[in-house]
């Protein structure tokens, strides 16, 4: 990644973070989350800077709607990439609430960092109306991390995005009904998934289903753990390499097509086994196909790309 900032130039940007923003948030009582986005802040807690995780970063998306969103990665390991975080924060400031900070530990929320495929901090993005933008990484001077904040704003205020966070008093209260509880199988398959257990979370997730089987969000969080699963420590390159060698080899096309989605890229993904199913035949279709179809829950039964890969398999099948 280049060091020069990247004047933002549309809101489709080459990142899909859907299906983390699809996430439930964690209740307020949980580990952790009264350091989230989303939890309710304490009087005369900062209204404009806070630190999320895999699970909170969801309401920041959702917050996006309405206030654009300066979303910072760091390490916790790397104490210099957090310096950086201080310099957008008091930035950040100084616009009176037009915008606010999000900033995360890639050493804590590993499902952020494989989805944006990190490879250096810090790293600066922008959220408006759900959209990410991607915007510098490496340290910048404060004068040019204000430049890229003006070009934000300009986007946003194109894109309809004109609110503001207030600043300096009391929230006002919300007419809206508390969130429903989160269940305990739920609740056990964020921390595992918090701290890396994914077989855990699967089991969780499972006995969730098992309970409930049109508990949807169990069904999505389950595609999405068992994808982590499956690509932990896969190498990209050596993945596309070993791909493009054995174009009709279903084992190595579906781990290239899982990277692809889960760095954002789900299109490829879905067209890539869609061409598999037209060229093989047997156990091997039959596995291509099915790998396709949990791909669909991984991104959303409700996803038009889930909807126009559907016709595509059903095309290519008969």
């Amino acid at each position: 990644m280049s060091d020069q900032p990247i004047t933002p130039a549309s809101l489709r940007g080459a990142i899909d973070l859907s299906g983390l923003a699809k996430k439930p948030a964690r209740p307020t009582g949980g580990p952790r989350a009264s350091a989230a986005a989303g939890a309710p802040a304490a009087p005369g807690a900062d209204q404009l800077v806070r630190e999320v995780d895999d699970v909170s970063f969801g309401d920041a998306v959702q917050q996006s709607m309405d206030v654009p969103v300066i979303f910072a990665l760091y390490s916790g390991a790397r104490p210099a990439s957090r310096d950086h975080i201080d310099v957008l924060a008091g930035v950040v400031r100084e616009y009176a609430g037009r915008l606010v900070l999000a900033s995360a530990d890639i050493d804590v929320a590993m499902q952020i960092r494989q989805a944006l495929q990190v490879q250096q901090v810090p790293m600066v993005l922008a959220l408006v109306k759900g959209q990410p933008l991607p915007l510098y990484a490496g340290d910048q001077p404060v004068d040019a991390v204000r430049d890229v904040f003006d070009k934000v704003l300009e986007a946003a205020a194109a894109n309809g995005v004109t609110g503001r966070v207030p600043v300096g008093e009391a929230a006002a209260p919300s007419d809206q009904p508390a969130e429903p509880e989160v269940s305990p199988l739920h609740e056990q398959a964020y921390a595992a998934i918090e701290s890396g257990d994914y077989a855990a979370a699967v089991t969780a997730y499972e006995q969730a289903i098992a309970a409930d089987p049109q508990d949807e969000e169990a069904v999505l969080g389950l595609g999405q753990v068992r994808l982590l699963q499956r690509t932990d420590g896969v190498d990209l390159n050596e993945a596309r390499a070993a791909a493009a060698a054995a174009p009709t080899d279903v084992d190595k096309q579906t781990v290239v097509a899982d990277l692809d989605v889960l760095g954002g890229h789900v299109e490829d993904a879905f067209v890539r086994l869609v061409d598999l199913v037209r060229v093989t035949s047997g156990d091997e279709r039959n596995a291509a196909r099915q790998h396709l179809i949990g791909l669909f829950d991984v991104v959303g039964p409700s996803d038009p790309r889930v909807k126009k890969a559907r016709t595509a398999l059903m095309s290519a099948l008969y």
